[in-house]
């Protein structure tokens, strides 16, 4: 197991501000003015503190938030990143290093024995999806913004992205990951990505009743889990009429005919053959011109490979694609034209092509050696599925099966769903688009599910 890393000379005093409150610990990043991007500055600070209150009998709950409204956090510093890449081998090992402290702390926070909730106000990217994704708890608000943007930068959807993105239903991951889409507000609940919506004025009250909580000692983390779960409905004042479902009906299927493929060329294709969604289709490809050729085909590589991978063996394997990623010219090349310069430039790709990319050049980003392997903060714990994944709302798979085991009305399932989830608002609007979209009605009444889906 890693050692618990320790703060450095020159490392900021007050980027992490903690607090207590009776049985509640929180975490607030504390960098306003660069959205709250992570640094190894603020992940040394947090991890010490996250093994100390694993060890506290006083610590039940724990928080994460960002200060102010803009941002829960905005992604890791890769300017500072970019930089150092710039200063030769030295200056590359010293990123290579800050991935490694930055995926100890997310699968820390992965299989973190209490319960973590993550409060997802503002902008969510990158290094802040790391921070939040892998939780039992994310709870968006009306100013949630998240989005992977890596490929944009000539990086990958790391932060564990390889685990999370290819567990959303359907295509949805592959689609975020390549195309760095966005998604607002309640949307990021209807995707998966938070577990939970309420209003952002509700934080604060949220807070305050979460530190009444009082736990019995025998009382079992999913029974603790349960009851923050009620809790935060408490605090649920229903979700926005004028925000409709992003990722559904005819898109969603779009969606999942186009990125069901294993090869970029082979999406690309699918969208140059689009008719049905052909004005989304054209946006689309030219997005994907837009990317650099690498981290699309890596990206794709990593979504295919990453449904099989575990949470952990999913962190060893990012280190390594983001330390080759850190000897590559399209990292500092996007960072540079995307962040860095005023006004923002078009980068520079190489290769520029995606011809040019070859299956040997995407496989050297995926062979780890045994004594290369990440060394982790956790032992003992891993997993291939959120193990309390049911806390959000019901999964397509879920909805399937149900569907699969035969002699349910579309009220009868809905009304069946809804009750076992406690009225959970968003699960009637989530599981009415499913079998609107995956789902006929046979001559008695009943739901059937489509062996090739889409209405």
């Amino acid at each position: 197991m890693a050692n618990i890393p320790k703060e450095e000379p020159g490392d900021e005093p007050d980027d992490v501000l903690f607090n207590s409150l009776y049985g509640v610990r929180t975490i607030e990043l504390n960098r306003p003015k660069k959205l709250n991007s992570l640094n190894g500055s603020m992940a040394r600070k947090i991890i010490p503190r996250l093994k100390e209150w694993e060890k506290s009998q006083l610590a039940s709950v724990i928080i994460m938030a960002g200060t102010g409204e803009k941002a829960f956090c905005a992604g890791g510093d890769v300017a500072a990143l970019a930089q150092y890449n710039t200063e030769g081998t030295a200056g590359q090992a010293r990123s290579k290093a800050y991935f490694g402290l930055e995926y100890q702390l997310d699968h820390l926070i992965a299989t973190y024995p209490k319960p973590y909730i993550a409060y997802l106000d503002g902008i969510t990217m990158g290094g802040g999806v790391g921070l939040s994704v892998h939780a039992p708890f994310r709870i968006a608000t009306e100013r949630t913004m998240f989005a992977m943007p890596e490929t944009t930068i000539g990086f990958f959807p790391d932060v564990g992205g390889s685990f999370f993105l290819p567990r959303l239903d359907g295509e949805i991951g592959t689609y975020l990951a390549l195309t760095s889409e966005r998604l607002k507000g309640v949307n990021a609940f209807y995707a998966g990505i938070a577990t939970h919506y309420i209003d952002s004025s509700s934080l604060g009250a949220l807070t305050a009743r979460l530190a009444e909580l009082v736990f019995k000692d025998y009382a079992s983390l999913s029974d603790r889990l349960t009851i923050i779960d009620r809790t935060i409905e408490e605090f649920s004042t229903g979700l926005p009429h004028d925000e409709p479902m992003l990722l559904a009906g005819e898109l969603r299927m779009a969606i999942d005919r186009c990125f069901k493929h294993s090869s970029i060329e082979a999406i690309i294709k699918a969208l140059e053959s689009e008719k049905a969604q052909s004005e989304w289709a054209t946006r689309t490809l030219q997005t994907l011109s837009e990317r650099s050729p690498t981290s699309l085909k890596v990206a794709l590589r990593q979504m295919r490979l990453g449904e099989r991978w575990s949470i952990s063996e999913t962190f060893q394997r990012e280190n390594h694609i983001a330390s080759h990623f850190m000897t590559h010219p399209d990292f500092v090349n996007g960072v540079t034209a995307r962040l860095i310069s005023k006004p923002p430039q078009t980068p520079t790709w190489t290769p520029a092509t995606l011809d040019q990319v070859t299956d040997k050049d995407i496989d050297a980003f995926f062979k780890v050696e045994g004594s290369d392997r990440l060394q982790l903060l956790t032992e003992g714990v891993d997993y291939k599925e959120y193990p309390f994944g049911y806390l959000g709302l019901p999964t397509e798979r879920v909805v399937e099966l149900l569907v699969r085991r035969g002699g349910m009305t579309t009220e009868g399932l809905l009304d069946s769903i809804v009750r076992r989830r406690n009225g959970k608002p968003g699960v009637r609007e989530r599981v009415e688009e499913i079998l609107h979209r995956m789902c006929v009605v046979d001559g008695r009444g009943e739901l059937v599910w489509r062996e090739e889906g889409g209405m």
